[in-house]
């Protein structure tokens, strides 16, 4: 198994970034037979150092890498007598430079060490299929010009689909269902009634058990219409898996179940909970759900843990 690899796309950096490390690790050997005591990643700074004096902007921009990590490799070099620092003209600028030793390392990987990291490299591109560096530089112009952060905002949220009731899916009505109960209240004789007999106790006597899918995601919540007479349906077991929050699934899926409910020609939507569930019902108000006492004596018995009650307005 490698996720990495199976994930494709997804994990694109973290490959590049496994990649990078197998490449520098052979590359740290060779800078290592070539007698010298820095890495790999200290090299482009002092290719760079060889060709002139750099402050430490300059270097950033010729490197490629952060300015904390241009100053860590500087503070690095420093310690190993290869790079001094020194202010310029304008005292709040230093500019740093090759020492004597660094200038004698940098010949000697120049001999030694670079010559067979390039042969390696030029050895593993026969193997391959295309312009790689080409592709690379392509990749990087790219993301000079768009980052992959603002890419994949204009991909937007994830698309949600409502998924009509399947006995494939009846795990799922119980799974969410019950994860959300349990993390507030416990499952009571009624619920588990429901949650493991949906096709008896929801479906056949003429309700309705609707899902939302999220892209990428799966089934991340779902919904129920319970008939509990002519015309009038509990809206009930509803819920969304936590790590699908923010989503607005739940919305989505609730404004779904009141078009259902509406096509079937229900005359009463109520609901039943409890005023501890504050996000759910206002999420009911804002979808017309309004709080009625009638609704609460005649079926607010139902569970323990109800202390609310609500009806589904413009049914009338």
């Amino acid at each position: 198994m490698d996720i990495v690899s199976e994930l494709g796309p997804v994990f694109l950096g973290s490959r590049l970034k496994r990649l990078a490390e197998r490449l520098q690790a052979d590359a740290a050997r060779l800078v290592g037979e070539a007698g010298l005591a820095v890495q790999p990643a200290h090299m482009p700074v002092l290719m760079a150092l060889d060709r002139q004096p750099m402050t430490i902007g300059q270097m950033v921009e010729a490197v490629g890498v952060s300015q904390p990590g241009i100053t860590r490799s500087i503070g690095q070099l420093i310690d190993m007598g290869l790079v001094q620092s020194e202010k310029g003209a304008d005292q709040r600028i230093r500019t740093a430079s090759l020492t004597p030793d660094g200038q004698a390392a940098i010949a000697r990987a120049k001999h030694l060490a670079l010559p067979r990291i390039e042969a390696g490299v030029l050895s593993l591109f026969d193997a391959l299929d295309g312009d790689f560096l080409g592709q690379i530089s392509a990749v990087e112009a790219a993301l000079d010009d768009r980052s992959l952060y603002a890419r994949a905002g204009e991909v937007g949220p994830p698309v949600l689909t409502i998924r009509e009731y399947t006995p494939e899916l009846a795990a799922d009505f119980h799974d969410i269902n019950a994860e959300w109960i349990r993390s507030m209240f416990r499952l009571e004789a009624t619920d588990l009634e429901v949650l493991r007999h949906p096709e008896e106790t929801i479906i056949g006597p003429g309700g309705v058990i609707l899902f939302v899918e999220a892209a990428g995601l799966g089934i991340v919540g779902t919904c129920a219409l319970q008939k509990t007479g002519p015309g009038a349906f509990e809206l009930t077991k509803m819920g969304v898996r936590s790590q699908a929050r923010g989503l607005k699934a739940g919305e989505f899926l609730l404004a779904a179940m009141i078009a259902r409910a509406k096509d079937m020609g229900a005359r009463t939507v109520y609901l039943l909970t409890n005023a501890r569930c504050a996000a759910a019902i206002h999420l009911y108000e804002k979808l017309g759900f309004r709080h009625d006492a009638e609704i609460k004596a005649t079926y607010g018995a139902r569970y323990e843990r109800c202390d609310v009650a609500m009806r589904l307005g413009g049914l009338d």
